[in-house]
């Protein structure tokens, strides 16, 4: 891709995140998240392959949806109350849609199932931005207007969504595929804790974002797409493979690494709001999500693949990729959870 354009399309990323944190008014919110849509669109359609279209396709109809429910949304409550203000969603009937085209729009279960397939169609770095980036905007619309949203929908959510991210991964061959299952979970996660503590969804969508960079980049790093290319990973390169395999343990929430933080504080505070049913429901959907991260951990790091590759083998092969931004994530993965004291500090 022609690198001006590439230059335009990543600060159009940037402008519609920044235009959705800096609104107080509905339309602003809006086109904030329309310029996100239209700018990551040619960014998963660059490399011209047919599954790149069709992810493309189906990832612009679903925000294309989500956009045009928002926009509803957000006239009925300006129908209603007279206010366009984010601030003020008054509205029963508006604030439930507006929370089911967010939730689509950042692919919460049971409105997920354009998410797996879309990042399986994409290329590593596109999956990432859309993994990690592409979440900021609506995050900030949902903390927003959390109390305004009925409970018992966002409770219903989160459960919803850490289920189906822990049992859709687990029959997964495809690393894309899976990713985006450990995605839907830790929405799920967020979207729980937001109504009783923001600030904890805030923690939680820091450490997803700095967990799931780690993942991506060391898969791109190994160029592995699929499980049986994760056995080859030992021999290439000993010392990103015991890294992977923690950072996807860390994914799985296992102390002591960071992943464990969020997920801890999160139960602590359902606990805290004397809700233990939901608490140890969010715990045992963690022990299906720890299946299917230490599955790819046994693949990698206690086997040795018994059949030959498709792919051309980059046998210890000099890269050119930049190694200094997955050494930061890889470390932030794994050793964050000591200054949780010091996060507890600021966020009380």
């Amino acid at each position: 891709m022609n690198p001006y354009v590439l230059a335009i399309l990543l600060s159009s990323l940037g402008l519609g995140t920044t235009l959705t944190f800096a609104s107080s008014h509905w339309l602003l919110a809006w086109m904030g998240l329309e310029i996100n849509t239209l700018a990551i669109t040619p960014l998963m359609a660059q490399h011209h392959h047919p599954r790149a279209v069709e992810a493309t396709t189906k990832y612009f109809l679903t925000q294309a949806t989500a956009a045009a429910m928002i926009l509803f949304a957000s006239t009925t409550n300006a129908w209603a109350t007279g206010e366009w203000s984010i601030n003020d969603l008054s509205n029963p009937v508006a604030s439930t849609m507006f929370m089911a085209a967010l939730a689509l729009k950042i692919g919460l279960a049971p409105v997920h199932f354009w998410m797996p397939e879309v990042l399986q169609g994409l290329d590593l770095l596109t999956g990432l931005i859309l993994s990690t980036w592409q979440k900021l905007a609506p995050f900030a619309l949902i903390i927003q207007t959390a109390q305004t949203i009925d409970p018992l929908l966002l409770t219903l959510l989160g459960a919803t969504s850490t289920l189906v991210g822990g049992w859709g991964g687990l029959n997964q061959t495809q690393l894309r595929k899976v990713l985006a299952y450990s995605s839907i979970a830790h929405m799920g996660w967020m979207i729980i804790v937001i109504q009783y503590a923001p600030q904890l969804t805030l923690i939680a969508l820091g450490t997803y974002i700095i967990m799931t960079s780690a993942a991506f980049l060391t898969l791109k790093m190994s160029l592995a797409t699929k499980i049986s290319t994760l056995a080859t990973t030992w021999s290439k390169s000993p010392v990103l493979a015991s890294t992977t395999a923690l950072v996807l343990l860390s994914l799985g929430g296992l102390p002591p690494l960071t992943g464990f933080m969020p997920k801890w504080m999160i139960l602590q505070e359902l606990a805290k709001q004397d809700l233990p049913l939901i608490a140890t429901t969010m715990a045992l959907t963690a022990l299906i999500s720890l299946y299917f991260y230490l599955r790819l951990c046994y693949a990698m790091t206690l086997t040795v693949s018994p059949n030959t590759t498709n792919s051309t083998t980059p046998w210890r092969t000099q890269t050119t990729q930049v190694s200094l931004p997955l050494a930061l994530f890889i470390v932030s993965t794994l050793g964050l959870l000591p200054i949780t004291p010091a996060i507890l500090m600021l966020t009380a």
